[in-house]
């Protein structure tokens, strides 16, 4: 699966404005709900942070991917986010969060699996996370991506 089949250019926030966890996964998720991927945000929300309950989504080196699967999901996709000054994360590692992908799954699915494994692969290359908190259009996150 090519991460541009569920990253979608309307998915991508280049400014997340919160400073917290829960805040920050709550403005990714409303374009989710924005963009008519999740029918019901707080189904969906309660999904996400029931996974951050059993261990934070922050990986460290400056990255977060929490995800859900809910039946308030309509079709898998990612909403990736970049925070210019860090999110507060409770990461393993202790330090902000500038790069967050947002995954969402129908409850009845595994995509979820695969696409964690795809991004977590990509983004274990210091390369690509440099290029992701420098990209500026969704064609140069797609080719951080790539």
């Amino acid at each position: 699966m090519e991460i541009s089949e569920v990253l979608l250019e309307e998915l991508i926030v280049f400014d997340v404005e919160s400073r917290t966890k829960d805040r920050a996964i709550r403005e990714l998720a409303a374009k989710l709900e924005n963009t008519g991927y999740v029918t019901d945000i707080d189904a969906y929300l309660a999904a996400v942070m029931k996974r951050e309950e059993i261990s934070s989504t922050g990986l460290g080196m400056g990255v977060a991917i929490p995800h859900g699967k809910s039946g308030a999901v309509a079709k898998a996709c990612v909403v990736f986010g970049r925070s210019r000054d860090g999110i507060d994360y409770q990461s393993d590692d202790g330090e902000p969060v500038y790069l967050l992908f947002l995954i969402a799954a129908p409850e009845a699915a595994d995509e979820h699996l695969r696409i964690l494994a795809n991004i977590s692969r990509k983004l274990i290359h210091e390369r690509v996370r440099n290029e992701l908190r420098q990209a500026e259009t969704a064609r140069e996150v797609y080719q951080a991506l790539s």
